[in-house]
């Protein structure tokens, strides 16, 4: 019997990189998932790709009236939450002096209200003794320049995990920040260059970045009963790049 078997969960921005790999990881586990994609044709390459107990709802995550689409969805379809892992996230670089509105609003508006968002419409559909992962940074304890934005967009995250955990202790819904380091994903190859994604690595004490199947175990570990005494924390999945 898989780690999850049974359980319904919930990943945002799942039709790529690091979300992709943990539904993927899920479902080997037993779990039915929904993921959800702005683009309708990954969208559709990952449900292909995934291949069983998944059904993708395009939607941005930042958008309100796509998140009630999604958790229309899973009402429908499911009528439960076991496990949700708000994933969906993005952040460019913006060197302070030369950061505008419209960088600030779109970082903050997707990496925190989204989440806020995604978490706060679930909460319906949840069961007790549930699982809320948010994703993270290694970019939020290091200061790397030009990334402060997208820092303290997902430093907010580990603030929300411990006010959330107080809140849902009724309910006995566990709420972690996983945090990852560099993870050699198709948003990366968006967001830095050659040069960057030299320095990145230069930085971690293997030499080389993580992969999204590197970071698909921690989130089975954090959604699945292995964490059952693990709450409120930010759970770094870096190679060791924040210690040092």
């Amino acid at each position: 019997m898989g780690k999850l078997e049974g359980k319904v969960a919930v990943v945002t921005g799942g039709s790529s990189g690091m979300a992709l790999a943990s539904a993927r990881r899920f479902v080997e586990e037993g779990a039915y998932v929904f993921i959800t994609g702005r683009r309708q044709e990954q969208l559709d390459q990952a449900v292909k790709l995934i291949g069983r107990n998944v059904t993708g709802v395009r939607g941005d995550a930042a958008n309100l009236d796509d998140l009630d689409r999604l958790f229309d969805t899973v009402r429908r379809e499911k009528g439960k939450i076991d496990v949700l892992f708000a994933s969906a996230g993005k952040g460019e670089a913006a060197p302070l002096g030369e950061i505008t509105e419209q960088h600030f609003d779109a970082a903050f508006d997707l990496n925190a209200r989204g989440t806020l968002f995604t978490v706060q419409k679930a909460l319906p559909l949840f069961n007790d003794g549930g699982s809320i992962i948010m994703t993270g940074s290694v970019a939020s304890v290091k200061g790397f320049p030009g990334f402060g934005v997208y820092a303290a967009s997902k430093a907010a995250l580990r603030s929300f995990a411990r006010t959330w955990l107080n809140e849902l202790k009724g309910k006995k819904i566990r709420v972690n920040v996983l945090g990852p380091g560099p993870i050699a994903t198709p948003m990366q190859d968006e967001v830095l260059t050659r040069e960057a994604k030299e320095m990145f690595e230069s930085l971690i004490p293997r030499g080389k970045m993580g992969q999204p199947e590197e970071i698909a175990t921690v989130a089975l570990f954090l959604a699945s009963d292995d964490s059952s005494f693990v709450n409120g924390v930010e759970l770094s999945v870096d190679g060791g790049m924040s210690a040092i």
